[in-house]
């Protein structure tokens, strides 16, 4: 495990490389205790194209939070036909099942917090214990959350984050893909520059900000896997959303 002196360093040293490098470095430093996230929208295939090409058996993980689009579903396949990937998908607690099935049409609307809280964060904690190193795909220019982020972060469990992509733009990412030819995902084309879930995801003009369709209207802009919520449990996180019973064994 690296030592927070030493991270920083190497953050630095990482900034002047190129996406393939750091994934490269990371790879070879950890594996085979790394994984990389994906969301498998447009922006995101870059990323696993070098990743395919570097470590094709690096596992991927993709949260099937049960509220994606049909199209990111089959196109999640489409790549890792293609490519050979190692997709494992990652679901929420069971215990979850009954209070989510329940509330399953309102709940990205009255608490996305919650529902986010449930299906990406939770299953990424849990599926990130044994891990020592985490690829994203996360770029300083899409957020203000993420435009402080650096190349390596060290989380507070010792997890590292690694973000190949944090000084692509937009037109890099572009770039790329008509570069090497690469697909994009099939809303793409209809205005969704950024792909989440249906509840949560709208189309956006030409000229808006890529992630201008996510949670429009609900004061968010991250689903917390990017945010100071991944290093919470439950517990700590009030009051970011409501804690409901459920949380902890004791609804009916």
């Amino acid at each position: 495990m690296l030592l927070p002196y030493e991270v920083e360093r190497l953050a630095r040293e990482l900034e002047e490389k190129s996406p393939q490098e750091i994934i490269a470095w990371a790879v070879e430093t950890f594996c085979p205790a790394i994984v990389l996230s994906s969301s498998f929208q447009t922006q995101s295939v870059p990323l696993l194209h070098m990743a395919a090409q570097i470590r094709p058996s690096l596992p991927i993980f993709f949260l099937d939070t049960g509220y994606h689009f049909w199209e990111t579903l089959m196109f999640r396949e489409e790549l890792a036909q293609k490519w050979n990937l190692n997709v494992i998908d990652l679901r929420r607690d069971s215990r979850w099942d009954i209070f989510v099935r329940q509330r399953v049409r309102s709940l990205p609307l009255e608490d996305p917090n919650l529902c986010c809280y449930i299906h990406k964060v939770q299953p990424m904690q849990t599926a990130m214990h044994q891990k020592l190193a985490w690829i994203s795909g996360i770029r300083r220019d899409q957020t203000p959350e993420r435009a402080g982020a650096q190349i390596l972060e060290i989380q507070k469990d010792g997890l590292l984050k690694v973000n190949p992509l944090l000084n692509w733009t937009r037109r890099d990412v572009q770039a790329y893909m008509k570069e090497h030819d690469l697909p994009a995902h099939p809303l793409f084309e209809k205005g969704f520059r950024s792909v989440g879930c249906a509840p949560c995801t709208m189309a956006v003009g030409a000229n808006e900000d890529e992630r201008a369709g996510r949670w429009v209207g609900r004061g968010k802009t991250e689903c917390g896997l990017h945010t100071i919520l991944f290093e919470k449990n439950l517990g700590e996180a009030q009051p970011e959303f409501i804690l409901h019973p459920a949380l902890n064994g004791t609804s009916k």
